[in-house]
């Protein structure tokens, strides 16, 4: 099955797995390692984000959390954005306009963000968060993020 993950992301997705590997390799000093079948990168951004097989782990952004509480969270963040490699297997080229751009302008765009907290919509309940989170759980079964605001 791990072949066939790097087959199809290198070749289907290979969009996505040219920005995800210059990315890692920009932030070589950075913390890396494996999490199933992707790279994960430890950066200085609160956000996380998935490109191809190229997982990007933001800072917990607690001040008074406990250690197991930010390795709980993280966890949960890691099953997540395992779930945008394996979009990433499925869509292929189409990735970046179906999840990886709509995924950015959600998590970012200052209007789309006071919506969420007006309207208490929680960031996982756009479709292309729902659907990694659906797909991390389904191949890790272990819990993505709650879609709790």
């Amino acid at each position: 099955m791990r072949i066939l993950y790097y087959a199809m992301q290198w070749t289907w997705g290979i969009p996505q797995n040219i920005l995800g590997s210059l990315l890692a390799l920009l932030m070589i000093r950075k913390p890396h390692f494996m999490y199933r079948n992707a790279v994960v990168t430890r950066w200085n951004f609160s956000g996380s984000m998935g490109l191809g097989m190229f997982i990007f782990l933001g800072k917990p952004l607690w001040k008074e959390a406990s250690i197991e509480q930010i390795r709980r969270s993280e966890a949960r963040i890691l099953v997540h954005e395992y779930g945008h490699t394996i979009q990433s297997v499925i869509l292929g080229p189409f990735y970046l306009f179906v999840i990886g751009i709509p995924s950015l302008i959600w998590a970012n765009l200052p209007p789309l963000i006071r919506y969420r907290q007006k309207k208490k919509k929680s960031y996982y309940s756009m479709y292309q968060e729902r659907w990694a989170n659906h797909l991390g759980s389904k191949a890790t079964h272990e819990p993505a993020p709650e879609q709790k605001v």
